[in-house]
């Protein structure tokens, strides 16, 4: 799912595209891409972009007339920018937006249908698409650490929870959970001083330097890889790998549709949390720490049959 540093590139390819032009039109592939009925998406044609905007994980096409197109891409929901008058590529293609400068095509590469798109009328109709959660660049710390801490969940949820804070998802509440070195199961209510302002502190710095890397390539050209998994991440989607900071293999605990990426000995103490399916397999087989999860691939390493 794109997340605030990738809304944020695409807002700042967006702009010099989009403000200021006229959208001719807006070709709808999916039906169930438009969410709302009044006023029509027909509305939205022949009226200049006055701005753009991001609430949350949705981005806000600021039309004349306080009228406005509010996407929210969801998890498989991306951007192209395409020469105008372009379809699109295939079945992944919801609608197309036409300026004279190009075409704005929104896809979705999932069988399931997620992404939406709402027309709506007036700021005050607008707001209801926020689901409240405070902006973590822009709040004092002190209102970010409230929000953070209004009910007592773990690091993990908290964060990616859009009525508390907003733009954060799975990928980066992985990387700054890992900046601050905490583990993603510890709970809002156990943290002392020192951990309140760790966490703080990460969430800051990790969106304003992923902010930074990818406007500056969006400055450059439209993006055409946002991806939850990048290269330079430390954590997420680096199960197995090295941690960048102490060298041990990057851990994963997986739940429901999401998962964290975390080092055990970073984030945990060297212990390892237990993932639920595989603890429901293995029972009280499940390696407690580090140390055990070695011993345990050594002493499997030396079952194993020799060539020949």
């Amino acid at each position: 799912m794109p997340e605030l540093p990738d809304l944020s590139a695409y807002l700042v390819a967006l702009e010099p595209r989009v403000v200021g032009e006229r959208l001719d039109r807006v070709r709808l592939t999916s039906p169930f891409l438009l969410r709302t009925v009044e006023p029509p998406l027909a509305a939205a044609a022949g009226r200049r972009v006055r701005g753009l905007e991001r609430i949350g994980k949705r981005l806000v096409l600021a039309l004349e007339d306080e009228l406005f197109l509010v996407l929210h891409l969801m998890i498989a929901g991306r951007l192209r920018w395409l020469a105008n008058g372009a379809r699109g590529p295939g079945r992944i293609t919801l609608a197309a937006l036409d300026f004279a400068t190009g075409t704005l095509v929104v896809t979705e590469a999932a069988k399931k249908r997620r992404a939406s798109l709402a027309v709506v009328a007036g700021r005050a109709a607008l707001a209801g698409h926020d689901p409240g959660g405070v902006e973590p660049l822009t709040a004092p710390a002190a209102e970010l650490r409230a929000a953070l801490g209004r009910e007592n969940r773990t690091l993990k949820r908290a964060l990616t929870d859009p009525r508390l804070v907003a733009g954060i998802g799975n990928a980066y509440s992985d990387e700054i959970l890992w900046a601050a070195r905490l583990s993603p199961l510890a709970r809002t209510g156990q943290l002392d001083e020192a951990a309140w302002s760790a966490l703080v502190a990460a969430v800051r710095t990790t969106l304003s330097t992923w902010c930074a890397r990818l406007e500056a390539e969006a400055r450059r050209a439209f993006p055409t890889r946002v991806t939850a998994f990048r290269d330079a991440m430390a954590v997420h989607g680096r199960f197995g790998h090295p941690c960048p900071r102490c060298g041990e293999p990057v851990q994963r605990l997986v739940y429901a549709e999401n998962e964290a990426n975390y080092c055990a000995r970073c984030q945990t103490g060297g212990r390892l949390l237990a993932d639920r399916a595989l603890s429901r397999l293995l029972r009280g087989d499940w390696p407690k720490s580090l140390e055990e999860l070695e011993e345990r691939k050594a002493g499997a390493r030396r079952a194993e049959p020799a060539d020949g």
